[in-house]
């Protein structure tokens, strides 16, 4: 706690899925509202340099979550958007931070930035070995030069900026949007309402081959905030739980968890993404003493009915 004492802190992204649980995980710690600072994006646009400028004054560590982010089919559709939204925000910030004489910068990256094929578990020394998967190729990229920037400026300037790369998170509060959610939040809906309309097949992407980890968003968030108060070096560290489940597993899971009975029909004409992953999450443990608590079914439950609870049509008591 001693750590974040006097400290003013800038969370970009701070109002999202993820940002919310930073904020709750800072206040464990003793940090009081007055101390950070969230701003919106759409009364702070970050791909606007004068933006950048402003929010980063007077601020001691910049924790920066803020992203347009979507799953395969979003991506598909927005690649140039993801490209430059992502690459101008981080890189602004992050200039503009170091103008200031921000004391740390807390970049997060995406597990996007990984090579298509690379072996698994994914180890932080295999970031460079290979392009990435094409679905994601522009958003992970964009995300990465954060890593390549965070490097620079520490070697140049002395910069004290950290790199991490969380896995796919999920939890409650996440995207349901079907048009840019991701897999967890898109199955719990098409299971969800399936049942609530009687319907007895849910259509899902891919062959089911390809596998995921994912970690809950509670831990990421504490990862996060660990690394922020621990981790002052310059090479790329993974957040996650290090489990792997296909899709297929994972769609027969939810549907199980769900109360979903149908018949799951798979639409091999769309792609899977990327094959596998799964990372290597020692050194985050060894390095920050960062470790997962959440178990997976749990996790499932709690995003479930977070669901339930705010979208599943009420009864009118007839």
């Amino acid at each position: 706690m001693a750590f974040w004492e006097g400290k003013k802190i800038l969370i970009t992204g701070g109002a999202g899925f993820l940002g919310q649980k930073v904020v709750a995980e800072l206040a464990s710690r003793g940090v009081t509202e007055d101390q950070l600072r969230i701003p919106r994006s759409r009364d702070c646009d970050l791909r606007v340099w004068e933006n950048c400028v402003d929010v980063v004054k007077n601020i001691d560590i910049v924790i920066h979550l803020a992203a347009k982010v979507g799953g395969i089919g979003y991506n598909m559709e927005h690649p140039g958007e993801l490209f430059y939204d992502n690459a101008m925000m981080g890189i602004q910030l992050m200039e503009a931070a170091r103008l200031e004489g921000v004391e740390k910068f807390v970049a997060v990256g995406t597990i996007c930035a990984y090579p298509k094929f690379t072996p698994v578990p994914f180890k932080e020394e295999e970031l460079w070995n290979g392009y990435p998967e094409e679905t994601n190729a522009p958003y992970g990229l964009a995300k990465k030069m954060m890593l390549v920037q965070a490097q620079a400026y520490r070697q140049q300037y002395g910069f004290n900026a950290i790199y991490l790369l969380p896995v796919n998170l999920y939890g409650p509060g996440d995207n349901f949007d079907p048009e840019s959610s991701h897999v967890i939040p898109a199955l719990i809906k098409k299971f969800t309402d399936a049942i609530n309309a009687g319907e007895n097949t849910v259509e899902v992407w891919g062959t089911g081959s390809a596998s995921r980890e994912f970690l809950y968003v509670d831990d990421a968030a504490r990862g996060i905030v660990m690394a922020a108060e621990h981790y002052n070096a310059p090479e790329p560290v993974n957040l996650g739980s290090g489990m792997e489940i296909t899709i297929r597993d994972l769609a027969q899971t939810i549907a199980e968890l769900s109360g979903y009975e149908g018949e799951i029909v798979w639409d091999t004409n769309k792609p899977d993404g990327q094959p596998r992953r799964c990372l290597e999450v020692r050194k985050a443990q060894d390095w920050f003493g960062f470790q997962s608590k959440y178990g997976f079914a749990e996790g499932l439950n709690e995003t479930i009915t977070w669901y339930r609870d705010r979208f599943q049509p009420q009864s009118n008591g007839l």
